[in-house]
């Protein structure tokens, strides 16, 4: 999708870190594809209490919900990293989506593994311990399914931010955090404040 996108662009828009891309109830214009950096996504309800929704990453994309009527965006975008986004109008990304079938086909295979993770996400977060939801997202950020190294390094998200995606407080993050850590899950370099998670993080999930 990223050569589609680059192809209809304009320019490409940089943001800062933890700059704001779009706001819940803005109007919902554009489709977005991340190149660089990542944008975590969160929602608040009527009683303004929020919550951490996803955090997405190069070849992730935003605002897709824009072509399936939404007038508004159902959530606010928030830059974790410094971060370069593509932008396609929801017209012109409409009849792209009509015209190219192989882009339609990769669009389509998109959403559909984004829903599949959604489900996953929720039956994680009903039946599974808050370690091993802890454990999936980790897995989920570093993008462990990727080929190559058996290890991958997860983006610079805060201990609070991770707390708020397992649903669970900081101080409980801190304690599975450092446990990982001594059975080699996971590795710190020096200096470094985001870890790299080796795949036998997998053992977590999978325990019974």
């Amino acid at each position: 999708m990223k050569n589609t996108f680059a192809s209809r662009r304009k320019e490409a828009h940089k943001f800062g870190e933890d700059q704001t891309v779009f706001l819940q109830g803005d109007p919902a214009k554009n489709v977005m594809y991340i190149l660089e950096g990542g944008v975590k996504l969160t929602v608040v309800n009527e009683a303004g209490k929020e919550a951490v929704m996803a955090i997405l990453g190069p070849g992730n994309l935003l605002g897709e919900e824009c072509l399936a009527g939404y007038s508004t965006c159902t959530a606010t975008a928030t830059t974790i990293a410094p971060t370069v986004l593509f932008l396609i109008d929801k017209s012109e990304m409409a009849r792209i989506l009509r015209v190219d079938r192989e882009f339609s086909d990769r669009f389509i295979a998109y959403l559909v593994e984004q829903k599949s993770r959604a489900d996953e996400d929720l039956v994680d977060q009903i039946l599974n311990s808050s370690e091993k939801r802890l454990a999936h997202i980790l897995l989920r950020l570093s993008d462990d399914g990727a080929p190559g190294n058996s290890h991958k390094v997860v983006p610079d998200v805060s201990q609070e931010v991770l707390a708020e995606m397992v649903g669970t407080t900081r101080s409980r993050v801190n304690l599975f955090m450092n446990k990982f850590r001594k059975l080699g899950f996971i590795e710190y370099g020096n200096g470094q404040r985001v870890p790299h998670v080796n795949k036998s993080l997998q053992r977590v999930v999978q325990q019974d």
